[in-house]
């Protein structure tokens, strides 16, 4: 009887093991598919964890089998914070580190008699009615508050009307960068929090990020998301494209040089998928990567250079940035606001003497380029 028992939990292991090596050959084989067996849990309200390694909430993403035959481990993820922490255990490490299964209680095993398919449902849309009601209550948007005292409050208006930017009253006031694709349909809004004085993201005590199809709460809601200022592409058919990486660099790089069309992917391995960027086919593309992330998107010309007329890659940060600089991985934007506009610099004037202020309104005192005199 114990030899049958024993040869009985022999076979369960065996099978058990099966299961994990098959698993671990199909990540290997799908690396380069478009349909990953595995892939990072999509977005929904509480489903990010406290990262393992740098210990900040809501920010890490779990890794989850497509098929439902194995559940990873929590510390199976990626960490949002991809510089500052960097966090990233694959799949293909936990097979690594696994190669067997020493206690099957462990893990949470799903019996599956079929491989379950992984079908895509139907892109949804948010009523773009919806996103005409935000484009508005600029006043209460920290970013829009920011960006006016460097570039002046019509000019941050025209671009924030162009790129369809609007304001929430989440967390007393936020800005949302809507995605908005080349056919003028609303694939979601990304909403987050700026420091009215710096311009920079508020990521204390936690990282304020939501999306308006989740503050709405939209049931199988399936969103795709598009490059942020994509719907620009049809209204300038052939005009080149730069790419960013943040929605706040693209916006103010459009101030400083408007020959480009530019747009942001939303995070450093964002939106580079054959799918999406075939918005760009016979552009010419030119990447601009944020410090520390030249090499990432070096990597993706090879996905760029079939589709698009011209891909280069700008290396100009690199060369020219400090060791400080890299450190804090700055963007273009914030190279392109080292020297100070003349709004910036009548708004340091404000701060000193706000009599000033008063004067400008009540003369209704204009500021003009000293080219155009």
């Amino acid at each position: 009887m114990q030899l049958l028992q024993f040869a009985l939990s022999d076979i369960r292991f065996s099978a058990k093991l099966q299961i994990l090596q098959t698993a671990r050959t199909a990540f290997i084989k799908q690396r380069n598919m478009t349909d990953y067996r595995f892939s990072l849990q999509k977005y929904k309200r509480g489903s990010k964890l406290s990262c393992p390694q740098c210990g900040k909430k809501q920010c890490f993403v779990r890794y989850i089998d497509c098929q439902g035959e194995i559940r990873f481990p929590d510390y199976v993820g990626r960490c949002d914070h991809e510089q500052s922490c960097a966090y990233h255990y694959t799949p293909a490490d936990y097979f690594h580190d696994n190669p067997t299964l020493p206690d099957s209680r462990d893990y949470n095993w799903t019996e599956s008699r079929k491989p379950k398919p992984c079908l895509i449902p139907p892109t949804s849309y948010i009523d773009r009615q919806l996103m005409e009601q935000t484009l508005t209550n600029y006043a209460m948007n920290p970013l829009y508050i920011y960006l006016s005292s460097l570039l002046g409050r019509d000019e941050t208006k025209r671009i924030f009307q162009l790129y369809q930017v609007g304001s929430s009253k989440k967390w007393g006031g936020s800005t949302v960068f809507w995605q908005v694709d080349w056919q003028g349909r609303v694939r979601t809004g990304k909403i987050m929090l700026y420091d009215s004085a710096t311009g920079h993201r508020i990521k204390e005590p936690r990282s304020y990020v939501s999306w308006v199809h989740t503050e709405l709460n939209l049931q199988d809601y399936y969103l795709k998301q598009c490059l942020f200022g994509e719907h620009l592409l049809s209204e300038n058919p052939t005009k080149s494209v730069a790419i960013v990486e943040s929605e706040k660099s693209a916006l103010i790089a459009t101030h400083y040089m408007p020959d480009f069309i530019w747009l942001a992917t939303g995070g450093m391995h964002g939106c580079f998928k054959a799918d999406v960027v075939n918005v760009l086919k016979d552009r010419a593309v030119m990447l601009c990567p944020d410090l520390g992330a030249t090499e990432i998107w070096q990597s993706k010309i090879p996905l760029l250079s079939p589709i698009c007329s011209k891909v280069i890659l700008s290396d100009t940060l690199e060369r020219c940035a400090t060791d400080e600089q890299r450190k804090a991985g700055l963007d273009i934007a914030d190279f392109l606001l080292v020297e100070d506009t003349p709004q910036m610099i009548l708004s340091k004037m404000i701060q000193r003497n706000p009599a000033l202020q008063t004067l400008i309104d009540k003369f209704g005192l204009e500021l003009v380029n000293a080219e155009q005199i």
